[in-house]
């Protein structure tokens, strides 16, 4: 099914296609490439041209742990099945990284060197002439400590050296007929962890049951169940947040990711805000930004003083 609200905002196609044949003229320059490949979007795009650019003198390697979710690894595998792109997996292991583990802030830094240590050498052996990534222009004015760590290991961003942005990967993946052009982002599961709350599987995987719950009410687009340690604060779609507020809806999200694990569970008026989970959220008891759920037919404003 088509999400609307996802299809890339108006953009000229020629625009476009210029950005898109200055990647191939770019892949091609390189001679041969191993992509560090998501699952995502932006990385199955890149994945894709560069195989059809490449041919097998490219590989697209899916680093796997338990922090991948496995609708997206699943994914991962359908669309490298699905375009002949040579695929491996490999393990990757963040959670024996105390520093990843303790989830201080610069988690996606420990993540990334993790991915880059394993597929750097990879890379040498096989000997692909360059290593790449799907990062895009749009991911350059953002924080993203993961970016420095593949400039450490020298990693390449074709995507963004293109001038390809958000909207124009989505047009370009519709075009080129990949499934996932106008999926919602799938950043790792660690990611909807609050800073500070350790990483451990277990809350990986509660993280994930709660999310995967949630899909079978019928949601859809953009959902987030965030991890604050005590509770999970579930962030909807915006268009559908009055929705679910009210009973018997509120009920039945509830109790879906309450089964999942979690004792206490909030509600996020907003709707789903990108990169919410490291923002300090002491004001939403004051402001009822934030909802208790957990059980009862009216909501109770969260707790004063709860982040």
């Amino acid at each position: 099914m088509i999400d609307i609200a996802r299809a890339p905002r108006p953009t000229s196609p020629a625009d476009v296609e210029g950005k898109v044949t200055r990647l191939r003229d770019a892949l091609a320059s390189r001679g041969s490439l191993l992509v560090g490949f998501s699952g995502g979007v932006d990385s199955a795009l890149l994945a894709v041209v560069a195989h059809d650019v490449l041919g097998e003198r490219m590989l697209a390697v899916l680093g796997v742990s338990a922090s991948l979710a496995a609708d997206v690894h699943a994914r991962a595998r359908q669309i490298a099945n699905d375009f002949g792109v040579p695929f491996r997996e490999m393990a990757t292991h963040e959670l024996d990284d105390e520093n990843y583990v303790a989830n201080r802030g610069d988690r996606c830094f420990q993540c990334k060197q993790e991915l880059w240590r394993k597929l750097a050498p990879l890379a040498d052996v096989l000997g692909f002439a360059a290593l790449a990534d799907g990062t895009i222009v749009d991911d350059l004015s953002e924080h993203r400590p993961g970016k420095a760590a593949g400039a450490r290991a020298g990693v390449w961003s074709p995507l963004a050296e293109c001038g390809l942005t958000k909207d124009d990967v989505r047009a370009a993946a519709r075009l080129r007929g990949i499934p996932i052009w106008n999926a919602p982002a799938a950043p790792c599961l660690s990611s909807r962890l609050a800073t500070g709350v350790t990483v451990t599987t277990e809350r990986l995987a509660r993280v994930e049951r709660a999310e995967t719950a949630l899909r079978a009410l019928g949601i859809t687009g953009d959902l987030r169940v965030r991890h604050l340690g005590d509770a999970a604060r579930v962030e909807l779609p915006a268009g559908s947040v009055a929705e679910w507020e009210r009973a018997p809806r509120r009920a039945a999200l509830a109790a879906a990711v309450h089964a999942a694990g979690f004792a206490r569970v909030l509600l996020d008026r907003r709707g789903y805000r990108r990169g919410s989970v490291s923002t300090q959220e002491r004001a939403d008891a004051e402001t009822g930004d934030v909802i208790e759920i957990t059980s009862g037919p009216a909501p109770d404003t969260l707790p004063k003083g709860h982040a």
